[in-house]
């Protein structure tokens, strides 16, 4: 972050994942985010939204990005709630399952962080307001920077990691039957060959020994 904005000496730091990026937290605890705050990297901003989110109460989503036409590197990052969109709709599959816990609610708080021609991201949008209550969590609670996510996000992913596992060991399973069914297709085929080629050659060898008899009488 910018000068103006660091943390006291005696703020706790908090490391990024790539362990080069440190935000205080204790020095700036009364702070949030604005319009025109800028961060030494992308990596920086979304520590510091994170430890945001926790101090007032909801968890931070890393949602959608822009990448250079250049060089295809992420330029533009929005940062959100975890309620942030709505729960897509989807056939029930059972009447006796439980119906899971809504954590969607359309809420709009987010900021907006866009990569500036001096390497700096500076924040271009940022939303306070929240359409849910917001629940703080003790400060000895933090959690990690990139893998905020609610028990029933986290179930609902394992789900669905799990489902996807079983299809693709399905599809594996078929593929490998219908390998197994050309294989033994191809070795009948080779062995009819191989006794269609040595009747062949037996018939040559009888018939070239009839000529040769024929031709020595």
């Amino acid at each position: 972050m910018d000068e103006h904005h660091s943390s006291g000496e005696d703020g706790d730091l908090i490391e990024s994942s790539n362990g080069k990026d440190l935000v205080s937290t204790e020095g700036s605890s009364d702070m949030e985010p604005y319009v025109g705050m800028d961060f030494e990297s992308e990596e920086a901003a979304k520590v510091f939204y994170d430890a945001y989110a926790t101090r007032m109460g909801f968890i931070m989503r890393v949602d959608a990005f822009r990448r250079s036409m250049r060089d295809g590197k992420v330029v533009w990052r929005r940062l959100v709630c975890n309620k942030e969109g709505f729960r897509k709709l989807r056939p029930k599959r059972s009447e006796n399952r439980k119906p899971r816990a809504i954590t969607r609610e359309g809420c709009k708080a987010m900021i907006v962080v866009k990569k500036e021609k001096t390497g700096k991201w500076v924040v271009t949008r940022f939303v306070k307001e929240h359409n849910h209550p917001l629940v703080v969590t003790p400060a000895n609670g933090r959690r990690s920077v990139l893998l905020s996510q609610t028990p029933d996000e986290k179930d609902l992913k394992i789900r669905e990691l799990t489902a996807e596992l079983q299809r693709e060991r399905k599809r594996s399973a078929a593929f490998q039957e219908q390998l197994d069914m050309v294989l033994r297709d191809m070795e009948d085929h080779s062995h009819h060959l191989s006794r269609n080629i040595d009747d062949i050659v037996q018939s040559v060898r009888e018939i070239e020994s009839k000529r040769l008899a024929l031709s020595h009488s």
